[in-house]
C-alpha cells in the first residue's frame, strides 16, 4: 500500500482557493491500488489518516463518515 503524506492545513486551503471537493479529488487518485493518506498538522504530528478505497462506491461511502471524523478532530484541536 502506498502512503501519502498532505499538510492539512495547506490541502483544504488550496481546496478552497480552487473551489474544489476534496472528495473529487480522492476520485482523480482511484486507480485500483489502496492508498494511505495521512494528514498532518503544521508540526508534522498525525491528525488523521484515511485509506483511499480501490473504487468509486466505497468512496462514496466512506464520504459521510469521514467528514463527520473530521470535524471532530477540528474541535478537539480548538
Amino acid at each position: 500500500m502506498k502512503t501519502i503524506q498532505i499538510n492539512a492545513a495547506q490541502f483544504f486551503e488550496l481546496l478552497k482557493l480552487k473551489d474544489t471537493p476534496m472528495w473529487e479529488i480522492f476520485a482523480q487518485m482511484i486507480d485500483g491500488e489502496e492508498k494511505e493518506i495521512i494528514f498532518l498538522d503544521d508540526e508534522d504530528k498525525i491528525l488523521f489518516n484515511y485509506i483511499l478505497p480501490q473504487n468509486l462506491e466505497k468512496l462514496k461511502e466512506d464520504q459521510e463518515k469521514f467528514s463527520t471524523e473530521y470535524a471532530e478532530k477540528l474541535a478537539g484541536v480548538n
